[in-house]
């Protein structure tokens, strides 16, 4: 098949476009290296620099490869940031969305993969979190994935499309190739293995009070090979569809750094902060309507796996991928 697939110099965008080659598809990486690496860009792909906001770079790179599918990963996605920003945000993620799909409407291609997140829930009424679960975002970049999925559903309704929603939680992990490397770096296991290297001085906990075993919030991480094997999934779903992507069981802050210590070796020193206003105690999914209709299950559900892959990647490129390092 070829895949269109934006942002995919970015982090979990860079292993699907891996795992996609591997299995033989033809894919054409679409990013504007904004927040990406060019070094992250697998190259056996082709690769436009574009923007999903400018209609005329979109519609050159459809005229020329004429895909048969879109995954869309291209999107800002810092939670504070788009607090102080949320015109860029909406500007970004929603409208750049509505000129991906108007191109799609053009060259009659209506597969579509978006890459969502659980952030459009906001603070969970039942934990595990499943799909039935209403939407409240309580951030612009939750309420901006939020619309895009709304988008697609007409488009679904009007045009025909087969939109695949696929919500996930906590992304984390590396292929042997391809990593975590964003500036600044926001993300918990990236910045425990940063300390564990000697990059920062020390891991920040915020709120260590909340009503958890260990009193640090709880949260799903998954393996950013099995996030991408989900998206590969979600091409053959005849149906599209709407699906949280977890493990199911969550870790707290505490026995992350925990582990990591033991997988380092290394000391990882802490500094406790006050609480984040917004952050919940427990964000855990529930991720049966993905193994019941995607035949999706994770395979590296381990937290020692997690944390092992990423560190070997880590280690082998402490600078990441050694340019700007924006994302």
């Amino acid at each position: 098949m070829r895949v269109l697939l934006t942002g995919g110099a970015g982090y979990v965008g860079s292993i699907a476009t891996e795992r996609l080659l591997d299995l033989g598809h033809e894919v054409l990486v679409f990013d504007n290296l904004g927040r990406g690496h060019r070094a992250a860009v697998d190259a056996r792909a082709r690769f436009v620099r574009g923007d999903v906001r400018t209609p005329d770079e979109l519609e050159s790179a459809f005229a020329a490869f004429k895909p048969e599918a879109v995954m869309h990963f291209a999107a800002l996605a810092l939670v504070g940031e788009s607090m102080k920003r949320p015109g860029l945000y909406f500007d970004n993620n929603f409208a750049g969305l509505l000129r991906l799909a108007e191109t799609m409407r053009r060259h009659d291609v209506r597969r579509i993969v978006f890459s969502s997140t659980c952030a459009v829930y906001g603070a969970p009424a039942v934990v595990p979190m499943d799909e039935t679960q209403p939407t409240a975002p309580e951030s612009p970049y939750g309420e901006s994935k939020l619309m895009g999925e709304r988008l697609l559903g007409w488009y679904a309704q009007r045009h025909g499309f087969l939109p695949v929603l696929l919500r996930y939680f906590n992304a984390c992990g590396a292929s042997a190739r391809h990593g975590e490397d964003h500036a600044p770096e926001t993300h918990l296991i990236p910045n425990v293995l940063r300390t564990a290297l000697g990059r920062q001085a020390r891991v920040e906990i915020f709120g260590d009070d909340y009503e958890t075993p260990d009193g640090t919030c709880i949260r799903d991480y998954i393996h950013v090979l099995d996030l991408a094997e989900a998206h590969i999934l979600a091409l053959e779903c005849e149906a599209g569809g709407t699906f949280n992507l977890g493990n199911g069981a969550g870790y707290s802050v505490q026995q992350v750094i925990e582990e990591a210590r033991r997988v380092t070796g290394r000391p990882i020193p802490v500094t406790v902060r006050p609480r984040r206003p917004g952050d919940p105690p427990r964000l855990v999914a529930s991720a049966g309507e993905a193994a019941t209709r995607l035949g999706w299950k994770p395979q590296r559900p381990s937290l020692r796996t997690i944390l092992e892959d990423a560190w070997a990647w880590h280690r082998a490129r402490p600078d990441g991928y050694g340019d700007r390092a924006t994302g």
